[in-house]
């Protein structure tokens, strides 16, 4: 029977799913890199979150893998030509958190545009101000998707009750991402246009520090921010620059460039004491997809993509 190493925390209805496809799992979410560098050999499959780095030496070792598995979307902690070059298939789950994030991204939006986050903070100590939390409606703006796959695609969905134009850029032709929901649009078009613009991104080459000074510039309006996708996607120094002169009204950031924030603290504090001292910016961690829907969607987008291998 073949054998499948999970060594991060998953939902547990992935076990019987498994092993009524005909697999031997082997769950161990507090396994340790050593360990997994020195049992790999013995498994065909492997599934993982983000605990350990997958490259060329553990790859080496992996003599017998025939898939690994990422429960989730992002594969920037795969290093994919290695992995296809040896005839491993690669499987992700970005259909199964696609909801919680577009959900996740809606609730930021509403939460800085109605100052929801610091009302309550000054209700709940006695403060009753009215003028200086009143609020912006989305309805009538222009909202921008940047990275129109799953995630963006929900998104845009969830924009459909709002009465606001919505804008999607992806690198894909227009005709390969254009549905109903979004109009394709060129990222001149969303310089120019957009009110809101929203990061559906995977970390490539391509998008690693793409929100830098130069970038933010470039938009004849100010804008709300939103970036759900990598925390390297935007340079936070010139986000909070951008905040600060006022190009930037707002923003949601449910990742961060370091997320943990002991290091953070420690390598960069003046850009840490800025980020969480500004009532401009919502900070989460990295918990848009990571809700308890979608920790089991995942699993079973996961089983029948496995399933399909057979």
């Amino acid at each position: 029977m073949s054998k499948i190493l999970i060594i991060d925390d998953m939902h547990l209805s992935i076990l019987p799913m498994l092993e009524n496809i005909g697999y031997e799992v082997h769950y161990k979410p507090d396994i340790k890199q050593e360990e997994v560098f020195d049992t790999i050999e013995l498994y065909s499959g492997l599934i993982l979150r983000s605990k350990i780095f997958i490259g060329k030496e553990i790859l080496e070792r992996a003599h017998n893998l025939k898939f690994i598995a990422r429960a989730g979307a992002g594969m920037d902690q795969i290093v994919e030509e290695e992995v296809l070059k040896r005839n491993i298939k690669l499987i992700n789950a970005p259909e199964g958190n696609r909801n919680a994030v577009a959900e996740h991204v809606l609730g930021s939006i509403l939460t800085l545009f109605n100052k929801i986050h610091t009302a309550n903070f000054e209700v709940k100590n006695g403060v009753w101000l009215r003028e200086e939390n009143r609020g912006y409606e989305i309805e009538g703006k222009t909202v921008a998707i940047i990275g129109y796959g799953n995630n963006g695609k929900a998104f845009a969905k969830c924009l459909k009750g709002f009465d606001c134009k919505v804008l999607a850029y992806d690198i894909l032709p227009s005709s390969e991402y254009a549905d109903e929901n979004a109009i394709p649009s060129s990222m001149e078009t969303i310089f120019n246009e957009a009110d809101i613009v929203s990061f559906h991104t995977p970390l490539t080459s391509l998008t690693e520090n793409l929100v830098n000074k130069d970038f933010l510039q470039k938009f004849k309006k100010n804008i709300w921010l939103f970036n759900s996708s990598r925390g390297k996607v935007v340079v936070i120094n010139d986000l909070l620059d951008a905040i600060d002169n006022g190009k930037v009204l707002g923003a949601g950031l449910d990742v961060l460039p370091i997320e943990n924030l002991n290091k953070f603290k420690e390598k960069e504090p003046k850009t840490y004491e800025r980020l969480m001292n500004n009532p401009k910016i919502l900070l989460t961690p990295h918990v848009a997809g990571w809700t308890h829907e979608s920790h089991m969607k995942i699993n079973k987008t996961l089983v029948e993509k496995i399933k399909s291998l057979n």
